[in-house]
């Protein structure tokens, strides 16, 4: 619809829409947004409960290992006093073979349930979010950028479903392997134990400190990929008016700003979470070397054997790698809170009413159409539609005109139902459009809007969009009697020619063809908005003709700027800050000398 009747809309909020997080702000609960996570994924839960047992039994077998390998050792170490005992080695490397290799299995089989059950989650997620989309009101998309929204299709989904698949699980595994290394160093020996825990505090501290740093910038992180792509897809889309406008550098520079800021934070956050692992190493060989110091000593002292060193310096690594992860899963976990909460915020908006106990139906419809003391606004304290009345009877061409901004494209998106109305009556055929459903008010009506929209398809999809049973016939006449048949021949599949990125149509053809599939719709009412803008002059007078067979008893909504095209209307209503100033055909008002005649004369003194 034509854009520039609309001045009065809110403007659309790049990068951000209501309830986002600022820049650098934290998720606001962790807790909560995880809690509505687990209740999202609760049908999965029990599959997912099979996956950490399966991780916490490979765990616990790996944990079982070094006691095997430090016994193998000492057998080694007496058999150098006198004879190897080999049969018992054979029996221990058989158990230990046994041991790792179910180890194995089960971590294979906890990988394939959890990354089979988070691209479900996430699919369902992507799911629910297009279904949203389809429920929101347009209020919404007047104040939140399309790429944004996007954003959270994508980057943020993503992140949800990377996290689950990689940290909730081995969260639960790295617990498990944590303590029951604790637990088993302290049954074999506790003073080098206490050793271990003491040389691996350094990393709690440090893991800590970085924890409670990188939050800030994976939640800044998530918040700069819906600004990026909500300023690419506005910048992109409209990329011919800002060369036109030499906006190139202006555009490039807040790419540029934006893309800094995402730097910034992605850096920060990836520099953070990438010191675990080396963080966890440098413990580690601490680890090593003071369990060495202190073993020497027990083991010189005769208080420990040789064995034990060996076990130690396995439980070292087994026992500060599950730091390094619990520290990843805990800040990816934090990415995904922060992903989360965009997600839960776009489902929890504010839907459309529910019409489900609607059971009042338009059938066979005439087409009068009543508008009784309308009032709108799209912010209830700035009304644009203050007292808007107007009787329409069935089969007229009603012509909307006015100013920019007079609230023409505003009355039709009310009568679409796209907005509701702050008070008074749409009624069509003395039924109340709010008695009814969206659904069955818009199968009344077909629309030619300025902006043209096709899809990726062939051109026959694009004229039978939506609606079933139509013949070829059908759609070659409509083309007809649209002007577009003569180029759809030219093409070189002709009907079944592939529309896509790579088609070369003007903007009239594609213009053309959105009539067409108005014609094809045949419906009872019909909206044109500035539906001939786009056209040559020839060929607007060739679509006027076809429109009006198309209108003949049709009723009618013309909005146009062009005053030419509407000289035939059998109504004319003249509007002006949401009020009609004058109404009437256009013999009438000229005749009066308003504010039409006017509009009417300055056109024409304009074109000479």
């Amino acid at each position: 619809m034509s854009k520039n009747n609309q001045p009065q809309r809110p403007p659309v909020r790049r990068g951000g829409g209501p309830g986002q997080m600022a820049i650098g702000e934290k998720p606001k609960n962790f807790k909560k947004t995880w809690s509505k996570l687990i209740a999202y994924a609760k049908s999965y839960l029990p599959v997912i409960i099979l996956a950490m047992i399966l991780a916490i039994t490979s765990t616990v077998f790996a944990i079982y290992g070094p006691n095997r390998l430090g016994e193998i050792t000492d057998i080694i170490t007496k058999g150098f006093m006198g004879e190897i005992d080999t049969d018992k080695i054979f029996q221990i490397g058989f158990l230990l073979g046994v041991l790792y290799g179910l180890s194995y299995l089960f971590s294979y089989a906890q990988n394939f349930i959890m990354a089979t059950v988070t691209q479900r989650i996430t699919k369902k997620m992507r799911t629910d979010i297009s279904a949203k989309i389809n429920k929101l009101p347009l209020k919404y998309f007047d104040s939140n950028s399309y790429g944004d929204i996007l954003s959270r299709v994508t980057n943020d989904v993503d992140t949800i479903g990377q996290t689950m698949n990689q940290s909730v699980v081995s969260m639960v595994s790295a617990t498990v392997m944590f303590l029951g290394t604790l637990i088993v160093m302290f049954s074999v020996q506790w003073l080098m134990a206490i050793t271990a825990v003491l040389s691996t505090s350094i990393g709690f501290v440090l893991m800590s400190v970085i924890m409670k740093n990188s939050q800030k910038y994976f939640a800044r992180q998530q918040k700069g990929l819906g600004k990026i792509n909500g300023h690419i897809e506005e910048i992109y889309s409209g990329h011919n008016v800002v060369r036109a406008y030499n906006a190139n550098e202006e555009a490039s520079s807040l790419f540029h700003q934006i893309n800094e800021e995402l730097y910034d934070s992605a850096w920060k956050s990836q520099f953070l979470s990438g010191m675990m692992q080396p963080l966890m190493n440098f413990v580690g060989n601490f680890g090593y070397a003071l369990v060495c110091v202190v073993g020497a000593a027990l083991v010189m002292n005769g208080y420990i054997g040789f064995g034990v060193i060996v076990q130690f310096m396995i439980y070292i690594r087994l026992f500060t790698n599950p730091l390094g992860q619990l520290a990843q899963a805990m800040t990816n976990m934090q990415s995904a809170a922060a992903a989360g909460e965009r997600v839960f915020e776009f489902l929890d908006e504010e839907e459309l009413t529910d019409e489900s106990n609607k059971t009042k139906e338009l059938t066979q419809v005439k087409g009068n159409v009543e508008f009784e003391h309308v009032k709108f606004g799209y912010d209830s304290d700035k009304l644009i539609i203050k007292d808007f009345s107007a009787n329409v009877k069935v089969g007229q061409k009603v012509a909307i005109v006015g100013p920019t901004g007079a609230g023409k494209t505003t009355i039709v998106n009310l009568l679409m139902r796209f907005y509701e109305v702050n008070s008074g009556q749409i009624r069509i055929d003395g039924l109340s459009t709010n008695d009814i459903t969206r659904h069955n008010l818009h199968d009344q009506f077909a629309m030619v809007l300025q902006d043209t929209w096709l899809f990726e398809g062939t051109v026959k999809e694009n004229i039978v969009y939506n609606k079933e049973g139509i013949t070829d016939e059908a759609i070659i006449e409509a083309c007809k009697a649209a002007g577009a048949h003569h180029f759809i021949r030219a093409l070189p599949n002709g009907y079944d020619t592939v529309l896509d990125d790579k088609s070369s149509l003007s903007v009239g053809q594609k213009q053309l063809l959105t009539i067409a599939r108005a014609m094809v719709a045949n419906a009872p009412l019909l909206i044109l908005d500035e539906a001939t803008s786009s056209v040559d002059t020839r060929t607007e007078i060739l679509i006027q003709k076809a429109m009006d067979k198309l209108m003949s008893g049709r009723t009618t909504f013309v909005i146009a700027h062009r005053l030419s095209t509407i000289k035939n209307a059998d109504l004319i209503l003249y509007m002006h800050e949401g009020d009609i100033l004058e109404s009437g055909n256009h013999e009438v008002l000229l005749a009066q000398g308003g504010y039409y005649a006017d509009l009417y004369n300055s056109q024409f003194e304009n074109a000479s």
